[in-house]
């Protein structure tokens, strides 16, 4: 048996685009997955950023400064420390996965705490471009491709966003095709080999009737000398 694939569709909302000039996290949402399917294990949080929500951002997500005034800031155990026990050391999927990443190890480096390497990330965009080349690759576009509801999307928001995308990563992985793998079927681990099949003490009796064989070599008959039917003996 092969061991088990944990990953976490990963999402963040930022109060702008570019941490190198400090803008910061508020919003952070994760999918567990297990072998490509979600466990229903989920982890979202709020974070104050210490500094104002773009007006850009408050346009896309809906949320403001006050709704971010009692929330902790990244570094509080409640937010940091519950984050990297959630996701432990399980592959981070991410849409545009350079964004959340730099997002995500500038808050970490603030904090004093290793950054999560390129290595264990997982970028679906590259993903879709490569499957899809020349068509648009946001998360609302696939969406609409593989038919996944959008319907209670009025806002961007983490973990909104996060099960969105474990979602279309499943289906660029293969989507619904993958539930007819007959890999370990009837119990059978890799590997094994399946018994012979049983065969019958005695032949089954033929099911035509004598009145039906009789219109079949009539019907021949009609074809004339060189019938294919008269050819096999």
């Amino acid at each position: 048996m092969t061991g088990k694939i944990r990953e976490i569709a990963f999402d963040t909302e930022t109060t702008g685009l570019d941490p190198s000039q400090g803008e910061r996290i508020i919003e952070m949402g994760g999918v567990e997955l297990i072998n490509h399917i979600p466990t229903g294990r989920t982890f979202h949080t709020r974070i104050n950023p210490g500094r104002p929500v773009s007006e850009a951002t408050i346009r896309i997500t809906g949320i403001t400064d006050a709704d971010l005034k009692d929330s902790p800031p990244f570094e509080h155990p409640d937010v940091v420390d519950a984050f990297l026990s959630f996701v432990g050391d399980a592959t981070l999927v991410a849409h545009n996965a350079a964004f959340d990443r730099g997002f995500l190890n500038a808050e970490l480096a603030r904090c004093g705490r290793a950054p999560v390497p390129e290595s264990r990330w997982i970028d679906t965009v590259a993903m879709a471009r490569k499957r899809f080349p020349g068509a648009p690759a946001n998360l609302d576009a696939l969406c609409k491709r593989f038919d996944i509801s959008l319907e209670s999307r009025a806002f961007h928001g983490a973990l909104l966003d996060s099960q969105l995308l474990a979602s279309v990563y499943l289906e660029l992985l293969g989507g619904r095709a993958r539930a007819f793998s007959f890999e370990g079927a009837n119990g059978l681990e890799n590997g094994a080999v399946r018994p012979p099949a049983r065969q019958r003490p005695q032949p089954l009796s033929r099911a035509v009737l004598a009145e039906e064989l009789a219109a079949h070599e009539r019907l021949i008959g009609k074809l004339g000398p060189n019938a294919i039917w008269k050819l096999i003996d």
